[in-house]
């Protein structure tokens, strides 16, 4: 299945500059796996906002949730999930 993703992140104005440096770095690693493992297949920044909007693709929402989930910065994230659907425009592309 595929789910369309949009994060945006809010980390406490009194975390400290380091630790929100060592999380920003441990989620840019995160981020790269999941995109190499073709769990994110597409991902776009919000112009303006530290958020971003993505493809996701999992076998289910309880996948999806596990992965959403083992982000580093899952504690501070909102996200908002759109399950997707094939559309018969793009079906009849393939002729």
């Amino acid at each position: 299945m595929e789910f369309l993703v949009q994060i945006a992140v809010a980390l406490p104005h009194d975390m400290p500059e380091e630790r929100q440096r060592e999380l920003r770095a441990a989620e840019l690693a995160a981020g790269q796996h999941l995109l190499s493992r073709g769990t994110i297949q597409r991902i776009w920044r919000v112009p303006g906002t530290s958020g971003n909007l993505a493809i996701w693709r999992a076998v289910d929402a309880d996948e999806l949730h596990r992965a959403i989930s083992s982000l580093p910065l899952f504690p501070w994230l909102t996200v908002s999930v759109q399950a997707l659907a094939s559309h018969p425009v793009e079906e009849r592309h393939d002729d």
